[in-house]
């Protein structure tokens, strides 16, 4: 009954099975690795921030430009506060809120540093957001690279009032001061002025972002293709098994096209020629 498997159409079926197969299990376990992979760095990320906040803190210059290496590092930099800008649209710990930002500038002159001093509840207020203090000051704190519109969930959204920025980035930040700024940032171990300290953010291709759950949907979506490859072959089997049996018992319609003499079907050839005269 299943001799219909050694023909030419069965034996193109199944090599298509047999290599479809490996290739979905490959690619979706090719696609779960990545996801590990990046489930790996999230966590290293995350231990290494732990780490960095007991280490002892580098100079700011040792530590630029920021990579995966040194984002997080504790950093250190000493200026005097200068311009100070809002961050809107920043969610911690399920509150929407924003960010206090303020340009340290040195003394010796240079590109200022951009510093988180912390984060406040509600929407964006000049009147709530702590002065910066006065003098001379070292702060201390993670460092981060500037940010992307669209990466770990910044806006890109333009017409912001006066005195606010969507992205904390040296190309958003030099339109806004006029002095040049470092492509980086430091955010304070601890909150200035009784505002809430925020946690440095895992460094770009390194955390649990869309692109990881994207790996993870792939994977799952190999191993369904390739549960449907089994799938339709054995539909497929079972389907031409039946016929084949249905055959042997004779149950299958007889052919209402004219039979010739030897009892195959009659084609176009084998009807009797018309007598055409003139």
């Amino acid at each position: 009954m299943y001799r219909f498997l050694l023909t030419p159409r069965w034996w193109g079926i199944n090599v298509f099975v047999l290599l479809a197969i490996p290739f979905c299990v490959f690619m979706g376990s090719w696609q779960l690795g990545r996801f590990e992979e990046r489930l790996d760095n999230h966590r290293s990320a995350g231990e290494r921030a732990q780490e960095d906040r007991r280490q002892r803190a580098r100079p700011l210059a040792e530590l630029l430009p920021v990579d995966k290496a040194t984002s997080g590092d504790q950093a250190t930099a000493t200026g005097r506060y200068a311009d100070q800008l809002l961050v809107p649209d920043r969610d911690l710990d399920g509150r929407s809120g924003y960010y206090v930002l303020t340009l340290l500038r040195p003394d010796e002159g240079g590109k200022a540093l951009p510093v988180v001093r912390g984060w406040l509840p509600g929407t964006p207020d000049p009147a709530k957001a702590p002065a910066p203090p006065s003098g001379e000051i070292t702060v201390t704190g993670a460092l981060q690279a500037s940010e992307t519109p669209g990466d770990n969930g910044v806006s890109d959204r333009g017409g912001l009032p006066s005195g606010q920025t969507a992205a904390i980035s040296s190309a958003s930040l030099v339109n806004l001061v006029p002095y040049g700024v470092e492509d980086a940032f430091v955010t304070l171990n601890r909150g200035d002025s009784g505002m809430t300290a925020v946690p440095p953010r895992a460094a770009a291709q390194t955390g649990l972002d869309a692109k990881a759950f994207q790996n993870l949907g792939y994977t799952a979506e190999w191993f369904v293709f390739a549960g449907f490859v089994v799938f339709m072959w054995f539909r497929l089997l079972r389907r031409e098994a039946e016929t084949a049996r249905d055959a042997e018992l004779g149950l299958l319609p007889e052919d209402p096209r004219p039979t010739t003499a030897a009892g195959t079907p009659a084609t176009a050839d084998d009807a009797p020629a018309q007598d055409v005269r003139a």
